[in-house]
């Protein structure tokens, strides 16, 4: 028996903060997460994904993006608030103006948004830690 038998054999036990991460993800896959944390989970993923641009497109189309902007308002730090708001800006611009390119803007704040990206996980740990398993 090699050595990476006994490691395959060996389960690991998620612990409970892990646990809790994943059910608040799963919440927010089955759309049961509480706002304003479901907001903020759609945000740091669409921004993951694609970046500002896609997070306005798809949340565009997929929801009410003039009820969801003030919800992350509401519980964003100001200068990830400031974030969305050049982005959104640029974002308007584009859908007004076809000749207008929001891409440079958004990939400044897509920059400014990975180096403040700490600042979310804190709030969606907090919102982790209080639910139920």
């Amino acid at each position: 028996m090699g050595i990476f038998d006994i490691f395959r054999r060996k389960k690991v036990e998620p612990s409970v903060e892990e646990k809790k991460w994943n059910r608040m993800w799963d919440l927010w896959v089955e759309e049961k997460a509480a706002s304003p944390y479901a907001e903020l989970m759609t945000y740091q993923s669409e921004v993951n994904n694609g970046g500002h641009g896609q997070f306005f497109d798809n949340v565009s189309s997929c929801d009410d993006l003039e009820r969801v902007l003030p919800i992350l308002r509401g519980v964003l730090p100001s200068e990830l608030s400031s974030v969305l708001d050049e982005g959104y800006a640029a974002w308007l611009r584009s859908e007004e103006d076809e000749e207008c390119d929001p891409t440079e803007i958004h990939d400044r704040c897509d920059d400014a948004f990975y180096s403040l990206e700490g600042e979310i996980e804190k709030l969606l740990k907090e919102y982790a830690e209080a639910i139920e398993l």
